[in-house]
């Protein structure tokens, strides 16, 4: 590993910022049957799937992998075969010039700095979700995408499903009626254990404790900040609003064809575990959308299929019928409604209760559509837009909004607040001291996030 320092980490921003002309100048024009070459930042959990669309894709090479636990190199490694070079720190992959594209599956708290970076660099990303830490990181990746003219993929897969795209386009064709309310769901059960309470002890070393909290406030070691269990802690991540929320809301945002809310408020806290997070495990957060469209987000510590009803990750319910949507299929199931006016109570003429009753009316017929969420289309979209520079799926920008829908929840939470958001200028305009929450600074030698 190498040993950072703050005139290190300054002088590498530095120096990456003022050869952005030059980067880009450089960059490698693809043809429809080159082969994109891929250097690979983070290869453990979400990594390793990410890895596995990307192998599955014919005209991409893997030349560079990176993670500071080298278990994770080694397994890459032997998936990819050949001699991919591999690194532990990420600012060498950047810095290789037959590097075409990076994709970055590290921890949340790292995705703004290497993105940005990287797209200093000259190169096209794949940045796993949630974008950012914070709403003005998101923005700023936004900004440097923009700068640089570079291809930016957010790893939100969905916006690359088929199954998907017929449910939102299905919704937004006004089949289900006026829209009033969006639901989504994460419903787990994790006992009353959770992810346990270890004690805090010695890291695995000094280097990876260092190398692994990067920019994120200096903790004493504990095995659960580490690795997949980071999610439970807000220095690392925004626990699972941000983790599996970004993907629902994001297709709720498709679905409605609105990006930002007016409003959020949020309630929950640690009611049923007995483990050291810091995360809810019980959550609920309410949205306003434009429109008049109330959307929730349900975290429950319990089991799926009597909390979720259907064990639906997204429902969306409209005056004609309501769209359930699934891992592998969506269905539609049709409302009821009267076609005559509801009656004055009338003790005496109950036929015009009866007349009412009768005249209920099913609105629309049912729909099935089986499919799939997979990543691997993702991956597919990302290297065509490497390769003709269009804007990917899941650009940028609408990463950065559909992140910042679950960001906005954490923040009502935490303050235990009622918050009307402007979405043009990415401010609260009712709690002056919220918007203190939208940012964050790095500490030593990572500098201000600004």
């Amino acid at each position: 590993m190498t040993t950072w320092n703050r005139r290190d980490f300054t002088k590498a921003m530095a120096l990456a910022s003022a050869a952005t002309a030059t980067a880009v100048s450089q960059t490698r024009v693809l043809g429809a049957n080159d082969r994109v070459r891929l250097g690979f930042i983070g290869l453990g959990n979400r990594g390793d799937q990410v890895l596995d669309a990307f192998l599955a894709q014919p005209d991409m090479e893997v030349v560079a992998l990176c993670d500071i636990h080298q278990p994770y190199l080694d397994f890459a490694a032997k998936k990819v075969g050949g001699s991919p070079r591999q690194f532990g720190d990420w600012r060498r992959v950047i810095d290789l010039p037959d590097v075409d594209a990076v994709v970055i599956a590290t921890p949340d708290h790292w995705h703004a700095l290497q993105m940005m970076a990287a797209c200093q660099a000259g190169k096209d990303v794949y940045v796993e979700k949630p974008l950012s830490l914070r709403v003005a990181e998101g923005r700023r990746m936004v900004e440097a995408a923009r700068r640089n003219n570079r291809v930016v993929q957010v790893g939100i897969h969905r916006r690359s499903s088929e199954l998907c795209r017929q449910a939102a386009e299905l919704v937004r064709s006004g089949a289900l009626g006026k829209i009033s309310v969006a639901r989504c769901f994460h419903v787990q059960n994790e006992g009353l254990v959770g992810i346990g309470n270890p004690a805090d002890g010695d890291p695995p070393s000094a280097e990876f404790w260092r190398d692994w909290q990067g920019p994120a406030p200096e903790k004493p070691y504990n095995p659960n900040r580490a690795f997949y269990r980071f999610r439970w802690f807000y220095d690392y991540s925004g626990g699972q609003l941000t983790n599996f929320g970004t993907h629902y809301l994001d297709f709720i945002h498709w679905a409605l064809g609105h990006d930002a809310p007016l409003a959020v408020t949020a309630m929950g806290g640690k009611f049923a575990v007995e483990d050291n997070r810091e995360i809810p495990d019980t959550l609920e957060v309410l949205w306003q959308y434009p429109g008049g469209t109330l959307v929730t987000f349900s975290q429950y510590n319990a089991n799926g299929a009597a909390a979720a009803g259907k064990e639906s990750n997204v429902e969306i319910r409209g005056t004609k019928g309501t769209l359930y949507l699934y891992y592998n299929r969506f269905e539609v199931v049709p409302e009821s409604a009267p076609t005559l006016p509801f009656p004055r109570q009338s003790p005496i003429d109950r036929n015009v209760g009866r007349a009412y009753r009768d005249s209920y009316r099913t609105l629309m017929e049912p729909v099935t559509v089986s499919g799939s969420q997979d990543t691997a289309p993702h991956a597919r979209n990302f290297l065509d837009c490497v390769k003709d520079r269009r804007r990917c799926h899941c650009d940028v920008e609408t990463g950065h909004r559909s992140t910042t829908a679950t960001l906005l929840g954490n923040i009502a939470h935490q303050r235990k607040a009622w918050l009307a958001w402007d979405a043009v200028h990415e401010r609260f305009t009712n709690d002056e001291a919220a918007n203190r929450d939208l940012d964050l600074k790095y500490r030593a030698p990572y500098g201000d996030a600004g």
